[in-house]
């Protein structure tokens, strides 16, 4: 499958790419002309884009996306805005033109109800705005909420759903295997899950 990664250059979607590549896809980055490329997979193929102004042929030729990209809640309110929310929502409408089979969204914990107290309350409610866009687009499409990140490559031992303790972590290798899953497993499909690392 010929799948964009939006945020391909980030440390989650650098993984993912790997992780793309190693079952056989074919992964187009998607990355900004100041994007640091040294660290994706050698041959991985780019293409020129910017969250905060796509062009509307950018999901060309694509059978999934993924978006993997976000502020963290570290780029002040209007940068949130403008990669979380208004990004993410572009990119899905123009996946929705482009007839994409399937969009995979990497969003967070949280974001399914954001507590309007916490210290990431306008990151989370961005995030809740692009998955509910998502949740409206008419694509198949798959909502991964992970809990906090870390730098580990992880066992791919993860505990999804309900049970899934918000104060435990997540590893940045076991996210970036459960986006290359929800990129074809029937079993994503619809699917809005929050997940940790054992």
């Amino acid at each position: 499958m010929n799948v964009l990664v939006a945020g391909a250059t980030g440390k989650t979607g650098i993984r993912l790419v790997t992780e793309l590549t190693s079952r056989g896809h074919h992964p187009i980055a998607l990355v900004r002309e100041s994007s640091d490329t040294s660290a994706l997979p050698p041959d991985t193929e780019q293409r020129q884009g910017d969250l905060t102004s796509l062009a509307d042929d950018v999901c060309a030729g694509c059978d999934a996306v993924v978006f993997a990209a976000g502020s963290g809640g570290s780029a002040g309110k209007d940068g949130t805005n403008a990669v979380d929310r208004d990004g993410a929502k572009r990119l899905i409408d123009i996946a929705a033109n482009a007839k994409v089979g399937r969009f995979v969204m990497l969003s967070s914990v949280g974001a399914g109800e954001p507590d309007p107290d916490s210290k990431l309350a306008h990151y989370l409610q961005a995030k809740h705005d692009a998955d509910e866009h998502l949740k409206r687009s008419g694509m198949t499409y798959a909502i991964i909420r992970p809990v906090s990140l870390t730098e580990e490559d992880g066992t791919r031992d993860m505990r999804f759903g309900d049970d899934v303790d918000v104060r435990a972590k997540a590893a940045r290798g076991d996210v970036a295997s459960v986006l290359a899953d929800a990129v074809d497993d029937a079993q994503w499909a619809g699917a809005v899950r929050r997940m940790q690392s054992q």
